[in-house]
Formats: C-alpha cells, structure tokens, sequence
C-alpha cells in the first residue's frame, strides 16, 4: 500500500525515547546520504522493530519516513501469504521494484513472522508457499546496492520465530526494541491522545499513568477514547476525571454487567471470594497493594479484586510469587472456611496458581530439589499448535519430582493463606459485608476497614506520587471466574 509522504513525525510519538534515538541514524541518511557515503559508512538495509503488540511499532517507522520526508509503503505479512503459488514471491518483486523506482524511501512490513518463521517447520518439513515468499524477500534484500536509499523496516512481536537467514548482518541487521511505556512515557502518550478531547480541570494526566502499570501506546489510546465515548454518553461537553477513572476501570477489569443477574446465595459467596483475595493481598507483605475490589459483574468474572505494582518492575524475587500464589487462592480459602464447600468459581484462581508455580520451578530455579535447571519446553517449531509434536527433554522420573514440587509450593501458600484468613476471620467478614453494601470498595477503603493491619505497601498506595508498572501477566484475580459452566 503506497502511502506517499507520511505526515506522522517523531513528535507524535512518545514513549519510547531510546527507539526514537536509535532511528534518528536512519533519517539522517535518507535526508543527506552524501555525508554517510563521502566516509565510506553503509547504512543498514534493514530494522526489525520488536516488541509487545500495541507499543506503536508501525507508528514509528511512519514517523521515520515523515521526519526524513520520503515516501511510505507499507503491507502486511500475512498479505504475502495466497492460495495460488507464486503469488507472494510476485508480490515481493513487486513491491520492491516499486520502491527501488522511488528511492529514497521506506518499506514497511508489519507482522514479518507471517512470512519469515523458520524454514523447514512445516508439517512434515515440506517447502510451502511462505518458503517460497520468504526465499525471494532475502534475495530481494541482498539485491539492494549499497546506498540505494531503501531502507526496509520490519514489526514483530516474535523475533524468536524468525528464521536466522533474516537476521544476518546485510538484512535485518539492526534490531531496535519497542517496549511497554515507563511512568513518564505513559503521561507523554496520554497528553498527545488527549490533545483532541476537551478535558476540565480536574483531570490528572500523571494520576492516570501512574494508575496504568503495563499499559502499551494502544491500551491509553483506548482509554482516552473510552472517557470521551462515556461523557459523551452522559451528555457532557468536557471529560472529567471521574469519566476516566471510569473508563480504565473499564479496560483493567471489563465493562460492568449490571444487568447481569446474581441470586443473593451467589452475591454473599462471591462478596466473601473477593474478600479473601482482598485481605491476604493486604496482609502479605510481598504481595502488591489492592487497588479495588467490586463483585459488580465484569467481563466474565462475577467479581474482581485488582491489584496493581507500585514501581516500574523488571523482575522479582520468589517471595512475591509465593505470596502471589497465596493471594490467588484466597478467594478458594475464603468460601472454604465460611461454607466449608468451594464452588466452580476459583477455576481461573487455581490455573493462574498452579502456571506460577510451574514457571518458578521449570525455568525461573526457584526450586531447592530441582535447581537451576530449564525444564520448560519451549520448542515453537510447530507447524499448527505447539502441542502437535512437542517432547519432553527430561525423565518419567524428574516429571513427577516436577509436579511434586509444583504441589509443594501450591499447598505451602494454601497452609499459610488458610491460617491468616482463620486468624482475621473478623476483619474476612466485614470486608465482605462492605462489599454486599457498596459493591466496589477501593484501596484506601479496605485501608480504613483493615485500620493497623494495613500493611505498610498497603499504604503507599494512597500517596500517589510513586509511579506504578507491572510487567507481570495476571494483574487482577477474577474471582468467581465464569458465570458459563465452569471448565
């Protein structure tokens, strides 16, 4: 797809300094080859983009070629891909005949693991039409003379499936990473999105990203969307800050089901479920600090307890995943200790659980029988599914001492959680009887309730001047997982 010039420049992007920083090279050269020839330097052909989806991969390399004033074109991977043989090789001789006649200029192609997985992982090995495609983008790419002005850019979110060929100095020999914006990107990006919609003066840019931990680009594109879409809705003429603390509400836990009908049996159990998350996340001093609990429906959940990190975090030590573990069963342990019966509705509490503690012992080593050994399998060569043909690189033997282990850890933190909640058995049952009353209690609230019990990360919640992110993959615990039959 032939853009022409490209409006889009570096200051519509925000949020990723460093990446902008690695690109500036790549506008220079399209702008003034000469000085870059004059010393002998070659540029590179080609930069992959990597990174998470929604982090604004494409809308950098648009904003490389508006800075450097040259023409865009732009295809997806999967565009390449036809039933009729030959057709993607012919389509990248097109393209790259185009690009070469309009030189300076940029080639864009998003989602390159459509085309460039590794070769010979098909069912079977054969050589298929992707091959095919794949084969004639790397002859295209060596095809290029030095300083031809084309400069090929590249987005993925799996640079691990690429086959080699493709990332060899010469093709794709520069890889600049895209990740999930930091606290100050993330004020950055909301400020350009909220440049369109009228705001009143009460709306706190910097109190939304720090309440926005692992947001990408895309996720505060939507929510600002979904604060206008709301005051629109309730007839406003400005968005205020209550429209957008309602709207990332929206997108952390799932629009509200209100019409969504609970008998009073299922509400009380699913108030004590949300509590029991609620109080070992409090007590537990590992655990990151609740941000709200609501048993309003949302999304598929009957009831969520939120909980958001309160600093940037990168990696973290294995007591936050124990007490991770114990947060997520403690909704289980709550409707045990009060009913003496559990229901269907901990089934994605046990999963995420039982995933944890499988990570902390087959690829983090946070297993003193096991060590520090990978026993994770990996292996992504599939033609279809990853289960069609994956093998097991480990004995019958290490197999049970894994699940035993798995089952250790699981039932360590069940032990403890089960002890905490019987101990503040008291404070378990007014948290849930809050929760009957106003449906949705937030942090401060469950702060007030649990009163010196409030653990000291509880309470730096409430100062908003500490900058959230989580990188962790299950931010929320949604108890009550489906109001469907539980799988």
């Amino acid at each position: 797809h032939a853009e022409g010039k490209t409006r889009v420049t570096f200051l519509d992007v925000a949020g990723c300094d460093e990446a902008k920083e690695e690109l500036v090279e790549i506008v220079d050269f399209l702008k003034d080859p000469k000085k870059f020839q004059t010393i002998g330097a070659k540029i590179p052909k080609g930069v992959l983009l990597v990174g998470p989806p929604g982090t604004g991969k494409t809308l950098i390399a648009r904003a490389v070629a508006g800075e450097a004033g040259v023409p865009f074109y732009s295809i997806s991977g999967s565009d390449f891909v036809e039933m009729f043989v030959g057709v993607g090789a012919s389509r990248v001789r097109d393209l790259f005949d185009q690009a070469k006649k309009n030189a300076p200029c940029i080639v864009f192609i998003d989602e390159i693991d459509a085309v460039g997985r590794l070769r010979g992982a098909g069912l079977g090995g054969g050589h298929d039409e992707r091959e095919q495609t794949l084969n004639q983008m790397l002859v295209e790419m060596d095809g290029f003379e030095e300083n031809e002005g084309v400069i090929v850019m590249a987005a993925t979110n799996r640079a691990d499936v690429l086959d080699p060929a493709l990332l060899r100095p010469g093709r794709f020999d520069r890889q600049v990473v895209v990740d999930a914006p930091d606290v100050k990107g993330r004020e950055a990006i909301l400020r350009i999105h909220a440049k369109k919609i009228p705001l009143t003066s009460d709306v706190s840019l910097s109190k939304i990203a720090r309440g926005t931990p692992g947001f990408t680009g895309a996720d505060l594109a939507n929510l600002i969307n979904e604060a206008a879409l709301l005051a629109a809705r309730k007839g406003k003429k400005r968005v205020t800050q209550h429209e957008m603390e309602e709207a990332k509400d929206k997108v952390l836990m799932g629009p509200e089901r209100r019409s969504f009908f609970m008998t009073p049996q299922e509400k009380e159990a699913t108030a004590y479920h949300e509590a029991g998350h609620a109080l070992l996340g409090t007590l537990l001093p590992y655990a990151d600090p609740v941000y709200k609990v609501t048993i309003v429906p949302r999304g598929r959940a009957l009831g969520v307890t939120m909980m958001l990190p309160e600093k940037d975090k990168h990696s973290e030590p294995s007591r936050y995943w124990h007490d991770r573990i114990c947060v997520a069963m403690g909704g289980f342990l709550a409707e045990e200790l009060i009913y003496e019966d559990t229901s269907t509705g901990a089934s994605d509490d046990i999963r995420g659980a039982t995933n944890i503690a499988r990570r902390m012992v087959c690829e983090w080593g946070m297993s003193e029988k096991l060590g520090t050994i990978n026993y994770s399998s990996n292996d992504d060569r599939v033609f279809v599914g990853r289960d069609i043909s994956s093998s097991k690189s480990f004995s019958d033997e290490t197999a049970a001492t894994i699940d035993a282990e798995i089952r250790r850890i699981v039932d360590d933190q069940l032990k403890k959680g089960r002890g905490l909640l019987k101990e503040h058995r008291d404070k378990l049952e007014r948290i849930a009887k809050e929760l009957l009353e106003k449906e949705t209690i937030t942090g401060e609230e469950l702060n007030v309730i649990l009163g010196d019990l409030a653990s000291e990360n509880q309470r730096r919640l409430s100062h908003p001047d500490h900058d959230h992110h989580g990188g962790q993959d299950l931010p929320g615990l949604d108890g009550g997982a489906n109001p469907a039959p539980a799988t």
